[in-house]
């Protein structure tokens, strides 16, 4: 009898990934990651039929953020929602651009969504954080293939590597990535967001172009170039030193901060329990 294959591991306590992703900073990267995610034409008219991210974005993007702090903190309950989340998108299919079917789950579509938060992520660091060095990237990259294998990803159908990694990005951004709908309204200055939920509902009508600028300037400064540049979005040399400037007391402040005030809470109290079993304080 065919014995089944053992779950996959979660990136390991400690690691890169143990150290990041649960860090406030990973927060600025999520909106330009999404935005990379939709670029590839099928994933956009998935997200455009089946995602309530239009009528509830918040909502939306704070189940996404739990989902991302399981993979890497969740333990046991890592592999279980990287089931779950299959299960959830096995019915995403419909007719894309030129009629061509998609599939949530088909391997090249949820692999590219995988993919793109390693080199947002990685470029985000340039402004919030120390660079990686050369040996902290091979670590990420292969801590973020151990997360693809979480969420059922085979490891054919990810580049193994970073040396493959960038061949195989540069060849989607010439290819497959380009400008369409669902990233124009993402990019948008106009977009027409939701109130999140609460008390700030009362003055949302004052907060939301702010809120609306910031999130797009976030989105489109923290997209790697070469990504902005096969979307057609705007960067000026001003919009740099800006981004620049603001990332200065950021990547200052956040190291220095508390651990409950630095990392989320899935994370925190991931990393105290780990200290509790390794017998600290």
């Amino acid at each position: 009898m065919k014995q089944p294959r053992p779950d996959p591991s979660p990136p390991p306590p400690g690691g890169i990934l143990w150290d990041t992703a649960g860090d406030i900073r990973s927060l600025a990267a999520l909106p330009a990651a999404f935005v990379l995610q939709v670029a590839h034409p099928a994933v956009a008219a998935g997200v455009d039929e089946h995602s309530v991210f239009r009528t509830d974005p918040w909502g939306r993007g704070a189940r996404s953020l739990k989902s991302v702090l399981l993979w890497v903190y969740g333990g046991e309950a890592a592999t279980e929602e990287g089931r779950r989340l299959r299960r959830v998108h096995r019915t995403v299919r419909g007719t894309g651009p030129g009629g061509r079917p998609y599939h949530a789950l088909s391997p090249d579509l949820y692999a590219w969504v995988h993919a793109t938060g390693y080199p947002v992520a990685r470029y985000a660091r340039r402004y919030f954080a120390r660079p990686f060095t050369a040996e902290e990237d091979e670590r990420f990259y292969a801590e973020w293939l151990m997360v693809g294998r979480i969420l059922g990803i085979e490891d054919r159908d990810m580049p193994g590597s970073t040396a493959a990694f960038w061949p195989y990005y540069r060849r989607m951004l010439a290819e497959e990535i380009g400008p369409n709908a669902v990233v124009a309204e993402l990019t948008s200055k106009d977009r027409a967001l939701p109130a999140p939920p609460g008390a700030v509902r009362l003055v949302w009508p004052v907060l939301r172009p702010l809120v609306v600028r910031g999130l797009r300037f976030l989105t489109v400064g923290l997209l790697p170039p070469e990504a902005r540049g096969a979307l057609g979005l705007d960067w000026s040399a001003r919009d740099e030193r800006v981004l620049r400037r603001v990332a200065v007391p950021v990547r200052w402040i956040v190291p220095r901060l508390p651990e409950r005030l630095r990392y989320l809470g899935v994370a925190r109290q991931a990393r105290a329990d780990r200290r509790l079993r390794a017998g600290g304080c």
